[in-house]
């Protein structure tokens, strides 16, 4: 996991769009959300910022990777933090990747 999360950072998921909508309000927690079709608005709890803290999630499908005959979905996902401090973005993110974490043995 990452130390620190920019305000504004892009990512290349390998999920499809059913998977990352499954995963997504397990991943946001106990934050309240508005969903779309494409993007999510998470009002972050926030005690130390008297403004509202939030996370704008956007994805939308991307070519699928190929490995020989291997074929895996991908999503371009845009994250967009506003008045969200570092400490709180790294704790939202830890939680986020922990739930999207995929992996096989």
């Amino acid at each position: 996991m990452q130390a620190a999360y920019a305000e504004a950072f892009d990512r290349v998921m390998t999920c499809t769009v059913a998977d990352w909508l499954r995963l997504l309000p397990a991943a946001i927690g106990a934050n309240a959300f508005a969903l779309t079709d494409d993007s999510a608005t998470v009002q972050l709890a926030n005690g130390s910022t008297p403004s509202r803290s939030s996370l704008r999630i956007q994805w939308r499908e991307a070519p699928e990777r190929r490995i020989a005959l291997v074929r895996l979905p991908q999503l371009n996902v845009s994250f967009r933090f506003e008045n969200t401090p570092d400490t709180e973005r790294l704790a939202f993110m830890q939680r986020f990747d922990l739930f999207m974490q995929r992996g096989g043995g």
